[in-house]
C-alpha cells in the first residue's frame, strides 16, 4: 500500500514522495517515505534516513526538507522510516525493525521501489545514529555504509545509565509527569511534547531501562550486543562520523571511541569534528546556507560517491 504526492525540486526538476508500510507489528503498521526525482528512470542508489529523538520521540517525517532536496540532487533516492518508539516498545523490537526496513527496501528495492538495491546506505542522527551504526553488524548483508550525526556506540556507560548534570540544570521532571507520557500501546511517532519524557530519563539515569527494561548494573552483560562499540567486526562497513565537539546531549567522546574502534579494527572510515558546534547542528545551525555545513553535506556526498564507484 502506498499513498503518493508531487512537488517541485529547485531549478524546476519534479520529485515524487511515495508512502509505503514495509511491516505491521503489534497491529501497527509501520510507514516509509520514499523520495525520487521524476525526471531520471535509473534506479539509483538509496539513503534510508533514520530519525532522532532517543528512541522515544519523533518520526519519519523530522527529514528535513532541504537534506532531502541535496541528496537527491546528488543522485541518491531516500527513504525515510519510522519504527516503533520506546518505552512501549522495548529496544530488541526497534532493532527488528531497523533491520526490517533495511531488508524491505533490499527485497522491493527494484520492482516496488525501483531503486538499485544493491546499494544501501543509512543515515541517522543521534538516536537514529546509533541505529544506523547498529545496521553494521545486526544483518548478515550490512548496508554499504553508514553516516552517523552525533551518535554513539555505548548505551550503557555512565553518559546514559548515570543522571546527567546537564539535564540536572533543567526544571526537573516529576516521575508522575512523565508515566503520563507513555502510552498503553505500540506507536511509530511522537511530537516534541514527549521530550519530557527523555528529560526524566536522563536527569535520573534511566534511559537504558526505560528503552530496555533491562537494569544497566545488574544485567550489565545483556546490553553488551546493543553496544555498536563492542561489535565491530571485519564485516563492519565503513562509517563518516560527524559529531560537534560542543554536544551536551551525546557526549562528543561517543564518536572519539566510535573512531578509535573503528582504526582499531581496520575499517574504512572519516570522522569530520563540528569545533564549535552542539547537538543536532544541522538542524538548528542555519541549513545548508551555512557553509560550514554545506561542507558536511558535500563530504557526505563524496564519501558515498566512493563508495558507489570502488565498493568497501
Amino acid at each position: 500500500m502506498h499513498s503518493y504526492a508531487q512537488s517541485t525540486l529547485g531549478n524546476n526538476i519534479q520529485f515524487k514522495k511515495r508512502t509505503f508500510i514495509y511491516k505491521t507489528a503489534d497491529k501497527v503498521p509501520i510507514n516509509a517515505d520514499l523520495f525520487q526525482t521524476i525526471e531520471d528512470s535509473s534506479l539509483r542508489p538509496v539513503i534510508i534516513w533514520i530519525h532522532g529523538g532517543a528512541l522515544i520521540f519523533g518520526s519519519r517525517t523530522g527529514l528535513p526538507e532541504e537534506q532531502m532536496k541535496f541528496y537527491l540532487k546528488a543522485g541518491y533516492s531516500v527513504v525515510s522510516i519510522d519504527y516503533r518508539l520506546a518505552p512501549e516498545t522495548k529496544l530488541p523490537e526497534i532493532v527488528n525493525d531497523v533491520k526490517d526496513a533495511i531488508r524491505w527496501v533490499r527485497v522491493h528495492g527494484r520492482d516496488s521501489l525501483q531503486i538499485d538495491s544493491t546499494k544501501i546506505f543509512v543515515i541517522g542522527q543521534s538516536g537514529g545514529a546509533y541505529l544506523a551504526l547498529m545496521s553494521g553488524y545486526v544483518l548478515k548483508n550490512p548496508p554499504r555504509g553508514i553516516v552517523s550525526f552525533y551518535g554513539y556506540g555505548d548505551i550503557v556507560s555512565d553518559w546514559y545509565s548515570k543522571p546527567d548534570s546537564f539535564y540536572r540544570t533543567k526544571t526537573l521532571i516529576s516521575a508522575d509527569k512523565a508515566s503520563k507520557l507513555i502510552y498503553d500501546s505500540s506507536i511509530t511517532s511522537a511530537s516534541f511534547n514527549r521530550v519530557d519524557l527523555y528529560l526524566y530519563s536522563r536527569q535520573n539515569g534511566l534511559w537504558p531501562f526505560l528503552v530496555s527494561g533491562h537494569d544497566p548494573v545488574k544485567e550489565a552483560e545483556w546490553f553488551n550486543s546493543y553496544c555498536p562499540l563492542k561489535n565491530i567486526n571485519g564485516n563492519y562497513p565503513p562509517v563518516l562520523l560527524i559529531h560537534g565537539d560542543k554536544d551536551t546531549d551525546v557526549p562528543f567522546e561517543q564518536s572519539v571511541l566510535m573512531d578509535r574502534e573503528l582504526e582499531l579494527k581496520n575499517i574504512n572510515h572519516k570522522f569530520i569534528k563540528m569545533q564549535d558546534y552542539g547537538h543536532a547542528f544541522d538542524q538548528s545551525g542555519g541549513g545548508l546556507s551555512n557553509p560550514d555545513l554545506y561542507k558536511v553535506f558535500t563530504e557526505i556526498t563524496l564519501f558515498l560517491k566512493a563508495l558507489n564507484d570502488n565498493g568497501r
